[in-house]
């Protein structure tokens, strides 16, 4: 009895230290919120964000008007990346599975930054690969750097000179029901980061 006692108390102690630890992480998180935006450009907040319309991965034209009264995370990538794209959507994808109900009313964008290779149909072979409901955007070259402009994405060739490389700002871009900017969540954030921040931002607004 005093040993099982004892593994219960050990097993409450260690889910504690879990707790905290997230908590600590998404205070912190959120604490570095303006940072984040600072980081984004010189534009204040409010500036960050805005009105787009794109291609989705099924042909369909795509834009803030179409998601209107949902939540959008927005990140910007490429299939190709080997890195930080596959790590952060997957982290996000498992983040808006623990975010039920909520999850419903978040839209998951993935806006490509290379429309040079990635096709509507590789966008929708590898958003697939990630959640059913990821969807993939694209568009022409001015399309996209008009959007990234909108977003301050900064995207440049590989330093390594691989012409299929690039380097490119990595952030979750928060934004309201009405479209508008709310907060960035780091890219290198984990699944329980991002959960909780989700939670804080969207659960926090009722029913939006």
């Amino acid at each position: 009895m005093q040993r099982q006692a004892g593994r219960q108390a050990t097993t409450r102690r260690r889910d504690r230290t879990a707790l905290l630890v997230v908590t600590c992480a998404v205070l912190v998180l959120l604490a570095c919120a303006g940072a984040y935006r600072a980081l984004l450009g010189p534009a204040p907040a409010s500036m960050i964000g805005g009105p787009f319309l794109l291609a989705g991965a099924d042909g369909q034209p795509r834009g803030t008007s179409s998601f209107r009264g949902r939540y959008m995370l927005i990140f910007f990538g490429y299939t190709g990346c080997t890195d930080i794209c596959p790590r952060t959507l997957t982290e996000m994808s498992e983040a808006l599975d623990r975010v039920d109900p909520q999850a419903a009313r978040i839209q998951p964008l993935f806006i490509t930054v290379d429309p040079k290779h990635d096709t509507p149909d590789q966008l929708r072979r590898y958003t697939a690969g990630f959640s059913p409901h990821l969807l993939g955007l694209t568009g022409t070259a001015d399309q996209l750097h008009a959007v990234q402009r909108t977003f301050h994405v900064v995207v440049q060739p590989d330093k390594t000179g691989n012409p299929t490389d690039l380097d490119h700002s990595a952030v979750l871009y928060l934004l309201g029901p009405a479209g508008n900017f709310i907060a960035p969540i780091p890219a290198d954030a984990d699944r329980s980061v991002m959960q909780a921040a989700l939670l804080h931002y969207v659960g926090a607004s009722g029913a939006g």
